[in-house]
């Protein structure tokens, strides 16, 4: 049976079939992955923004970050390529790596939002803690907060 409603226990099916738990110990062990998994979510994060501020050639302070992750304006010419400015002298494979990175990133937070549509009490706590523990371990104490992320996932 699917849960529609919040509901407590031991007894869960996380994103599959093939994880649910039945006992204590495997819903206290499914609990830490999802804490785990979503404070990695939040390294992922942070390290695919520094790959992206290096990738855009940012550096200094967070002005600077914030104003490297502002692209250039258009040109008015209807000549000029779309893509070039992407694709510009050798930074395509850096702006690459951010992509797939983000793929990466995009495909974790779906899972722990999926994860946390078993509507089970523990599982949401679990990502929500795991979410703000990695936070606090890797995105707090660097200021790039003030850097303009262009996420548009609410959970980033």
């Amino acid at each position: 049976m699917m849960h529609m409603t919040f509901y407590w226990g031991k007894s869960a099916t996380i994103l599959f079939d093939g994880w649910r738990t039945s006992t204590w110990a495997g819903y206290l062990l499914s609990l830490v992955v999802l804490l785990l998994a979503a404070a990695f979510y939040q390294y992922l994060e942070a390290l695919r923004v520094r790959m992206k501020l290096v990738a855009g050639g940012g550096g200094g302070g967070a002005k600077a970050k914030a104003a490297s992750s502002i692209p250039p304006p258009a040109s008015s010419d209807p000549r000029t390529p779309l893509l070039a400015p992407a694709f510009a002298a050798g930074r395509w494979p850096a702006r690459v790596a951010v992509a797939a990175m983000f793929g990466v990133n995009s495909c974790l937070g779906y899972l722990l939002m999926l994860a946390v549509m078993s509507f089970n009490g523990g599982v949401f706590i679990a990502v929500v803690v795991g979410l703000a523990l990695g936070y606090l371990a890797f995105r707090s104490s660097d200021g790039e907060d003030l850097v303009v992320v262009d996420n548009p996932c609410a959970c980033a």
